[in-house]
């Protein structure tokens, strides 16, 4: 591969070039679809697939067929007036109400961390090695995932040669690149007295015998930690199984960003203003960071009874 290759390969991540190709076999495999296409076409692929699919996900094939007709030095169909109005369209007659992921609280937690506990001295008595390493990567994961507000694709790119550990006071995790851009940017979780992120992502460190790569990876049921990391889709099943586990009410219904979720709204609930809680999680946009934020009071009913029960002046009477 020439180096010219090479960053070409480098400017499109693993995942959007396999969301791409997964498009580009549902327009001409699924529905039929020829290529180069027509902005006609492209309008009736969307109008057929409209009550099927999200408009999130229409936008993601429209970017596939667009980067497929650039790379080939053709046309773009995608950015055609009647295109652009079809999509428009859809978005009006089916809007979709954005889902969320159920916040994990504290005292889930703390609920989960104690039956990882347990289970780790159970596993240690009866010497069975697999067990002990899953629950050990599982609690560093967990509460690293919770302090830090990270979800899962965050999770899986922690490298161990990017984290440095303070001791008792914290540890620093850098992170090369993020979702939305090539630059790399540094977080910072706190050592913390119980259910501390830094003593259990040491511990699980220490067990695995770790020194480079990928932090979380899987470990198969002898006990062999995998060379490559978690893959982001693989946290789900592993947070609800492990949630199942524990006896946490209703665990199929979290998913990755439950974590940062839950933070979100500990953070909230004690008095932390916005600009704190997105500087620490990442955020730049206000509408992203309200979206994670559970308020104590979400009907906002104390707040009106307090102000409703508040006693009113004497009224007025005329005579």
């Amino acid at each position: 591969m020439s180096k010219v290759d090479l960053y070409v390969k480098a400017a499109t991540r693993d995942n959007t070039r396999r969301s791409y190709r997964s498009a580009i076999e549902h327009f001409e495999v699924s529905w039929g679809g020829f290529l180069p296409a027509t902005s006609d076409c492209v309008a009736r692929y969307l109008s057929d697939n409209a009550s099927t699919l999200a408009v999130s996900t229409l936008r993601q094939r429209l970017a596939a067929l667009s980067q497929w007709h650039i790379d080939q030095g053709m046309p773009d169909p995608t950015k055609a007036p009647l295109v652009k109005k079809v999509l428009r369209g859809i978005r009006a007659v089916h809007p979709a109400q954005q889902k969320q992921a159920k916040p994990f609280q504290l005292i889930q937690l703390e609920q989960l961390d104690a039956w990882l506990d347990e289970h780790i001295s159970i596993a240690a008595t009866e010497g069975n090695k697999t067990a002990v390493l899953k629950h050990t990567r599982d609690r560093a994961l967990v509460l690293l995932g919770f302090w830090r507000g990270f979800r899962s694709d965050e999770l899986s790119r922690v490298d161990i040669e990017h984290v440095h550990v303070i001791p008792g006071e914290g540890m620093t995790l850098y992170l090369p690149h993020n979702k939305t851009t090539d630059l790399g940017e540094t977080y910072k979780a706190p050592a913390l007295s119980r259910l501390c992120p830094v003593t259990a992502y040491q511990t699980w460190v220490s067990l695995s015998g770790l020194s480079s790569g990928p932090v979380f990876r899987g470990i198969s049921r002898w006990g062999h930690i995998n060379e490559q990391g978690l893959h982001p889709s693989s946290f789900i099943p592993l947070l609800r199984t492990l949630f199942k586990q524990a006896n946490v009410p209703m665990p199929d219904s979290y998913s990755s960003h439950s974590l940062r979720r839950g933070f979100a709204t500990w953070a909230s609930a004690n008095g932390w203003d916005l600009k704190t809680l997105m500087d620490y999680v990442g955020w730049k946009d206000v509408r992203s960071a309200m979206r994670y934020i559970d308020s104590p009071d979400p009907f906002l009913k104390n707040h009106i009874n307090k102000d409703l029960n508040r006693p009113t002046s004497k009224a007025i009477t005329s005579t």
